[in-house]
C-alpha cells in the first residue's frame, strides 16, 4: 500500500506537466489560427490604388509696385480656371522694397488674395517685414511689422481664398505660439512645409548685442521642420516639399567644428544666416529617407524660369542624394507662375513647368466668355492650333493648348554632366510613347526604356500661334520665355 502511494505521488507531477503542455499547445494553435486569418485576408485584398496626381501653383514677387495689384488679380484669375490645380503657394513679397509698410497696404493685398478661386497659402518674404526698417519703406520696426502681418494674414488655421483649405500652424504648439506663419499640410501623399526664412541672409543682423528675432525664429524653424518631417514619415507620405522665400546659398556649407571658439574670425567674414536651416534640412533628409524637395526664389531671373539641382552637402562634404532643389527665377513674375505636378513614377516624383498669363485680342462686337481650361500639364500630344473665334475671353484663362514657341517641361531629374556632342539626324518629329516629345529632342545616347535616363529639359513641340484680333483680354498659356 505504501508503494502504491509512492508511485502515485511520484507520478502526479508528470501528469500535471502533461496537462499543462496540452493547454499550452492548444492555446498556441488557437493563436496561430487567429493570427493567420488577418494575414490571409490581407494577402487576398486588392492592391491599393496609386495616389491621385497633384498639381499646384507657385507665384512670387508679383506685388513689387502698386501696379502689381492688377497683375496679381489677373494671375489669380488665370490659375483659378485651372481645373487640375489644387492650391496656390505665394512665396513671399506682398509689397515692393520701396513701398511703405502701412497697415492699409497689407489690408488691400489681403483682399486680393481672398478673392482667389483657389486656396492661397501665403509665406512672408523679406520685403513684407524685414526691409520695413529702411527710410524708403517708412522706417518701421521690422519685428513690429512681422507681428502685425502674423495677426492679419495668419490669424486662423486656414488659408486665404474664396475656398480656403485647412492647414496646421506652428502656433498650435504652446512653446512657439508667436510663429503663426510657419505652416504644414498633407495632401495626395505629399507633405508640405512652409517656413519664414526671408532674403537676404534670413534677416541675420551683424550689429552688436543679441540677435533675438533671428535666434528665436531659427529655433522655431528647426523644430517645425523636424516635427513636420517626422509626422510625414509616420503618415507614410511619399514626398516632402519645403517652401521658403530666401536663397539658402547651398553652395556654401560649413562643417561642424568642435573647437570653433579657438579660431579667430576675420573682419570680412560674413555670418551665414541659413546655416542652421541647412543643417536642419540635412537632418530632415536623413530622417525621412524619401524625396525631399526644397523650393525657394532667386534674387535674379533664370534663363528658363527655374533651375533644378542637388547642391546640399552634409558635414562630411557628401551630396545629400534624396534632397532636390527648385530655384524659381521667373523673367516676368507679374505674368508667370510655376506649375508643379506630382508623378510618382519618377524620382523625385514631380514635373515642373512655367505658365504665362497671355493678353489676347477679342473682336469689339463679340460677346466675351471665360475660356475653358484646355492646356494639359503633361505634353502627351502635340498642341492643336487655336483660332480667335473659338476661344474668346475677357478674363484670365487657358489659351487652347497653345504652348508657345519656347515652352518646355522639366522632369525632376538632377542635372547630369554634359555628354559629348553627336550629330543628330534631321527627321520629322515623332512622339515618344512616354514623354510626348519629338525624337530629335532626345540625345542619341539615351535609353528610352529607362525614365531615370531622360534629360532634365524636354522641349515641347510648339503649335502655331493664334492670330490676334482687335480688343484685348487676358488668358493663360504654357510657358513662353
Amino acid at each position: 500500500m505504501r508503494r502504491v502511494k509512492t508511485d502515485f505521488a511520484t507520478g502526479w507531477p508528470s501528469a500535471r506537466r502533461r496537462v499543462r503542455t496540452r493547454v499550452i499547445v492548444t492555446g498556441l494553435s488557437a493563436l496561430f489560427l487567429l493570427s493567420g486569418r488577418p494575414q490571409r485576408a490581407q494577402a487576398e485584398a486588392p492592391p491599393l490604388a496609386p495616389p491621385t496626381p497633384l498639381t499646384f501653383a507657385i507665384a512670387s514677387n508679383v506685388l513689387d509696385k502698386p501696379a502689381g495689384e492688377t497683375a496679381l488679380q489677373h494671375l489669380l484669375n488665370a490659375i483659378g480656371q485651372e481645373r487640375n490645380t489644387s492650391f496656390i503657394v505665394y512665396d513671399g513679397d506682398l509689397k515692393g522694397e520701396t513701398e511703405p509698410c502701412r497697415d492699409s497696404l497689407y489690408d488691400t493685398r489681403q483682399q486680393i488674395f481672398d478673392s482667389s478661386r483657389k486656396p492661397v497659402v501665403l509665406l512672408p518674404g523679406g520685403n513684407d517685414w524685414a526691409s520695413c526698417g529702411s527710410a524708403q519703406a517708412g522706417s518701421y520696426d521690422p519685428v513690429e511689422r512681422l507681428d502685425f502681418i502674423r495677426q492679419l494674414l495668419f490669424g486662423d488655421s486656414s488659408s486665404l481664398g474664396q475656398t480656403p483649405m485647412n492647414v496646421i500652424r506652428e502656433s498650435d504648439v504652446a512653446r512657439f505660439r508667436p510663429f503663426r506663419e510657419n505652416v504644414r499640410w498633407q495632401t495626395d501623399g505629399v507633405a508640405f512645409i512652409g517656413l519664414n526664412a526671408p532674403a537676404p541672409n534670413n534677416h541675420y543682423l551683424s550689429a552688436g548685442g543679441r540677435n533675438g528675432e533671428f535666434e528665436d525664429r531659427s529655433v522655431a524653424n528647426a523644430f517645425w521642420l523636424e516635427h513636420a518631417v517626422e509626422t510625414a514619415r509616420r503618415s507614410e507620405m511619399r514626398a516632402v516639399v519645403v517652401i521658403l522665400q530666401g536663397d539658402p546659398d547651398f553652395a556654401r556649407y560649413e562643417r561642424r567644428d568642435r573647437f570653433a571658439w579657438l579660431h579667430f574670425s576675420r573682419g570680412d567674414t560674413s555670418r551665414d544666416g541659413f546655416l542652421e536651416l541647412k543643417r536642419s534640412l540635412v537632418k530632415a533628409a536623413e530622417l525621412f529617407r524619401g524625396p525631399v524637395i526644397v523650393i525657394h526664389t532667386s534674387d535674379t531671373p533664370i534663363a528658363k524660369g527655374f533651375r533644378i539641382d542637388q547642391p546640399l552637402r552634409n558635414d562630411k562634404g557628401a551630396v545629400v542624394g534624396n534632397l532636390t532643389r527648385i530655384t524659381i527665377g521667373l523673367k516676368k513674375p507679374q505674368s508667370q507662375w510655376l506649375e508643379v505636378e506630382s508623378d510618382f513614377a519618377w524620382r523625385p516624383p514631380f514635373r515642373v513647368r512655367v505658365r504665362d498669363v497671355i493678353v489676347r485680342q477679342v473682336a469689339p462686337g463679340q460677346a466675351s466668355a471665360p475660356t475653358a481650361p484646355g492646356s494639359s500639364p503633361i505634353p502627351s500630344s502635340a498642341p492643336s492650333p487655336s483660332s480667335p473665334s473659338s476661344s474668346p475671353a475677357s478674363i484670365p484663362g487657358i489659351e487652347n493648348e497653345s504652348s508657345g514657341p519656347s515652352s518646355f517641361f522639366q522632369q525632376m531629374q538632377p542635372v547630369q554632366p554634359a555628354q559629348p556632342a553627336q550629330p543628330v539626324q534631321r527627321s520629322a518629329p515623332a512622339l515618344q510613347p512616354d514623354t510626348g516629345t519629338s525624337a530629335s529632342s532626345v540625345p542619341p545616347n539615351l535609353n528610352l526604356n529607362s525614365p531615370a535616363n531622360l534629360p532634365p529639359i524636354l522641349p515641347v513641340p510648339s503649335g502655331p500661334a493664334s492670330p490676334a484680333s482687335p480688343a484685348s483680354s487676358v488668358s493663360a498659356a504654357g510657358t513662353g520665355q
